[in-house]
């Protein structure tokens, strides 16, 4: 039997095969399982199976992270600059005989075999943690491996590597990599599943850098439960990130790819537990008010493309709500950026990166809607009306509805314009394109320190949310609409831009207020959207036609509690002190 059919989560076969003592589940000093850390490099003909064993006879010590050789030339010596292509398994080889890669890799490249067992406690704090520690077999060589989650640049991740003798984990040898308070109460480990993975594996040269290409196929197990894994990995060797991006859109060229960032390992933990893939929100961005202005747009977008690219999974799978709402949040937030921008970048580019951006948001509108409808809406008015009959009938059909919703939000997802638009966007960002086809005057604007732009740009926001919203209360549904969206762009900008301006009781009194307004707009909003979702909906049955009349008297009573809490929000956002201004007013 393989490794990876005996594993059965948390069982005896899994302690079999990795020779874990429930008793003892990590290999202490004692049991003599002390390694060297070794460098992996990369090697374009040669399983790492077949080299010498020599430095079995080596005398062994404990590392420190200074011992850990980075692999990649042009990262960091704790990083690794990757995106992966997920592709249909028919056509996987396809891939690897495209012109770019026949005519730009070194040689034919190798061949490998891995088996990875991934470990964590039972209660998964590794992964609570944004840790992954695994150990991979290639031939008779066994290799630890720790990863993090790096930052808000989409590519990067930090990654460590060490030989050890079998495939149980050594956490000893992995201590230099994970937070003391979490190495103190990390016993027991388990395996959770493992990956059995055929890798074609070419170096390609391209002028922008050399990218480490492996071609994945394989399954995921855990347990009984499988996953297929066909996918391109393009990893940094040398040069910068844009060449990871070049050669992603001539492999788009071919066929039909989609762009992801999700590990294995994400993969691998969300099939253990059963659970869908998770969309997290945004990090918040921390930027020195120093710092240049080219470097903070780049911080920035990265930080859109980041979320964007995380909520992909979620939002495809359809299991978790957060998917599509966080896939329209970035997206949200991406056009705001763009928008940030317009005084430092070809309005042309800005633009036709913001409709792609539009495009695909407004994909995604429908499921949004309904999956309000069907988990708050609903449900909510169906408790406080419980003598009204048919609001079972009409959760039937806003299901069908709401099915043919997510059926074109997977539609949109697989589209080649899709991918297109967030390689571009990608590829984009790493060349900081908006350097291209500016004045001399925008350019040096570049250099200059981000405070200023943020102070001006924010002002400039903030005076059109104050003018568009100055007869808020005899405001008609559209006026209110447009009042809304200026409220969620100075929203977005100060994500981006109002740490800058410092972190006191001004600034966040301020953010405070403009949320509370955000919300009271959006709930307003949510309730116009029902009344049109309902137009079309409760004429199936008689029983849903009672119930959609329900709905609709009662959010119309519910509209004026919503008109006074509005009108509340706005005194108190116009009478926040605007942090930007704080030193001319203090």
């Amino acid at each position: 039997m393989s490794e990876t059919d005996a594993i059965k989560l948390g069982g005896a076969d899994a302690r079999a095969l990795t020779g874990l003592n429930p008793a003892n589940p990590v290999p202490s000093d004692k049991q003599g399982m002390e390694n060297d850390v070794t460098p992996s490099k990369p090697s374009e003909t040669t399983d790492p199976a077949d080299a010498p064993a020599a430095a079995a006879n080596r005398p062994r010590r404990r590392p420190t992270p200074s011992d850990v050789v980075w692999q990649h030339e042009a990262a960091p010596a704790d990083t690794e600059i990757e995106l992966k292509l997920v592709v249909d398994p028919d056509r996987l080889a396809e891939f690897n005989r495209t012109p770019i890669i026949a005519d730009n890799a070194r040689s034919k490249g190798s061949r490998k075999h891995f088996k990875t067992v991934y470990y964590d406690t039972p209660e998964r704090k590794l992964r609570r943690e944004g840790l992954t520690l695994r150990v991979r077999q290639s031939g008779t060589r066994f290799t630890q491996t720790v990863k993090t989650e790096c930052s808000d640049d989409p590519l990067t991740r930090g990654e460590w590597e060490a030989s050890v003798p079998s495939i149980m984990a050594d956490v000893a040898l992995a201590a230099p990599f994970i937070p003391a308070k979490l190495l103190a109460d990390l016993e027991p480990l388990e395996p959770v599943f493992t990956s059995d993975i055929h890798r074609h594996q070419r170096l390609v040269d391209l002028p922008s850098g050399t990218v480490e290409v492996a071609f994945d196929h394989g399954l995921l197990k855990a347990g009984e439960r499988t996953l297929t894994v066909s996918e391109i990995e393009l990893e940094l060797k040398a040069g910068g990130a844009g060449a990871i991006y070049e050669l992603a859109l001539q492999l788009a060229e071919h066929g039909p790819v989609r762009p992801s960032i999700q590990a294995k390992s994400e993969r691998g933990f969300d099939l253990a537990e059963g659970a869908p893939p998770t969309a997290p929100k945004p990090r918040k961005l921390r930027l020195d008010p120093s710092v240049p202005l080219d470097d903070a747009l780049t911080r920035i977008l990265r930080a859109c493309l980041h979320h964007l690219l995380q909520s992909l999974p979620a939002a495809e799978d359809g299991r978790d709500l957060e998917g599509v709402h966080q896939l329209r949040v970035a997206l949200r937030r991406l056009r705001s950026a763009l928008h940030l921008m317009r005084s430092v970048s070809s309005l042309s580019k800005l633009e036709m990166l913001r409709s792609e951006a539009k495009w695909l948001a407004s994909s995604l509108t429908a499921a949004r809607e309904w999956d309000i409808f069907q988990t708050q809406t609903l449900p909510s008015i169906a408790k406080g009306c419980p003598s009204v009959t048919g609001f079972d009938a009409l959760e039937e059909v806003a299901e069908r509805r709401r099915a043919a919703a997510y059926h074109k939000v997977r539609v949109v997802l697989a589209d080649q314009r899709c991918a297109k638009f967030l390689l571009n966007l990608g590829a984009w960002i790493e060349a900081r394109g908006w350097r291209s086809d500016i004045s001399s005057q925008n350019l040096s604007e570049l250099t200059e320190p981000a405070i200023a732009f943020a102070q001006r740009t924010l002002a400039a926001q903030y005076a059109k949310v104050v003018k568009r919203g100055r007869h808020l209360k005899s405001m008609n549904p559209e006026e209110r609409h447009r009042v809304r969206l200026a409220v969620k762009k100075l929203r977005y900008g100060t994500d981006f831009l109002l740490p800058l301006c410092g972190e006191g009781k001004v600034v966040k009194r301020f953010r405070e207020r403009l949320i509370e307004l955000q919300e009271e707009l959006g709930s307003y909003n949510d309730m116009a959207t029902t009344a049109s979702l309902l137009s079309g909906l409760g004429m199936e049955t008689p029983e849903s036609r009672v119930a959609a009349a329900a709905i609709a008297g009662w959010q119309a009573s519910s509209m004026v509690s919503t008109e006074a809490r509005t009108r509340e929000a706005w005194r108190n956002f116009a009478k926040a002190q605007a942090p930007w201004e704080k030193d001319e007013q203090s």
